[in-house]
């Protein structure tokens, strides 16, 4: 793929200028289209009957066996979804690890994300953090989730992250997500990630008249570390327990006229027909490979660190907090061979995307592989 095809790459290290492209892409798109929708809006709060208003997710997604599974996901929807176009130049790709903050009996899913970048020069299978942030959803996979995050201040990683959440949502945060986001945070397990991503933009007036839907698409390879320090497991056999892909599709917002009011149920079902419409030619053309589940990647991280015989009480004795691992050497973990040396963390985080026996694929293959031609 010729770099001239990805120019939001030049800002893989600058959010606000990345996202301010990306809209100025995606307007420019739109217009090219000839659509009487000519004025994007975010994803509104979700409003309901009882009049609580929550920030929902609007995602869907299907798991796969391994990522070469996903071959031509870009073909297969602009084949195969009338009314669904690929927004030109929207390409993106991010390298990242997840830590799932909360075990399997939480009422919510708490996680942490750091994306990660090489520097200058540096050796690409080298990766360090950047842009922290928290977040917090309702459990599981099920029709649009509640989700809250907060980016941490980068000159205070350990920040204590529930006043921001008040912050952001304030009234919108509900007390029992507010009550959760008091708890401490207790790395229950990791999960490296490589993401391919991109945008499209859907159109079906016959179903929700004059709204154009953003949606933001992406292809996941994944490892889930086998402990939760990212250590040997003599159980698997390796530092790895789990690989696994994903396709994931979100509403990122939409399009409609100028001056035109567009009302709180009429947004929600044109969301809920696109998440329904983009699942139709997935699922017909990838059935062969979709493996069945109800859990969301950050609960796979912790059903695989619980089939790997890892403990709750182990995870509480360990008391891994996840600012430990933005740090090249534990200044307070040894090596359980030998305690006169530090535990590399960084080096262990690396390896959930290099390990040499699964290695997750470079960002120019997940690319590659997304558009390729069925």
């Amino acid at each position: 793929m010729r770099k001239n095809q990805r120019p939001l790459f030049r800002h893989i290290r600058n959010h606000s200028a990345l996202f301010a492209e990306l809209a100025k892409i995606r307007n420019q798109f739109v217009g090219h289209l000839g659509l009487p929708c000519d004025e994007f809006h975010k994803t509104p709060k979700y409003i309901t009957p009882e009049g609580q208003r929550l920030s929902i997710e609007p995602e869907r997604s299907i798991v796969l066996q391994n990522y070469q599974a996903a071959a031509g996901v870009k073909t297969i929807l602009a084949r195969h979804l009338p009314g669904f176009h690929l927004v030109n130049n929207s390409d993106i790709g991010f390298r990242y690890p997840t830590a799932a903050l909360a075990g399997l009996d939480a009422p919510f899913i708490k996680r942490f994300r750091s994306e990660y970048f090489h520097t200058i020069d540096e050796n690409r299978d080298i990766c360090r953090p950047l842009n922290l942030s928290y977040g917090i959803k309702s459990r599981g996979k099920s029709d649009n989730r509640e989700e809250y995050e907060v980016w941490i201040p980068e000159q205070d990683v350990k920040l204590d992250p529930s006043p921001l959440f008040i912050d952001k949502y304030a009234e919108d945060l509900p007390d029992k997500v507010r009550a959760f986001a008091a708890q401490a945070p207790l790395v229950h397990g990791w999960m490296g990630v490589k993401r391919c991503a991109f945008e499209g933009i859907y159109h079906n007036k016959a179903a929700f008249g004059d709204i154009a839907i953003s949606v933001a698409l992406s292809l996941d390879a994944y490892n889930i570390g086998a402990n939760p320090d990212l250590s040997f497991s003599p159980l698997v056999g390796s530092s790895l327990a789990k690989g696994g892909a994903e396709i994931e599709w979100e509403v990122m917002g939409y399009y409609s006229p100028k001056s035109t009011k567009i009302e709180h149920d009429q947004i929600w079902a044109a969301i809920n027909k696109t998440l329904h419409a983009i699942s139709g030619p997935l699922e017909e053309a990838f059935s062969a490979y979709i493996l069945p589940t109800n859990e969301s990647k950050t609960e796979r991280i912790l059903s695989a660190i619980a089939q790997a015989g890892v403990t709750n009480e182990q995870i509480i004795d360990l008391n891994l907090k996840p600012w430990e691992f933005l740090e090249t050497l534990s200044p307070m973990r040894k090596k359980t061979h030998d305690e006169t040396r530090s535990v590399n963390l960084l080096g262990r985080l690396n390896r959930l995307f290099y390990h040499q026996d699964r290695p997750l694929p470079s960002l120019k293959e997940l690319h590659f592989l997304a558009q390729q031609e069925i």
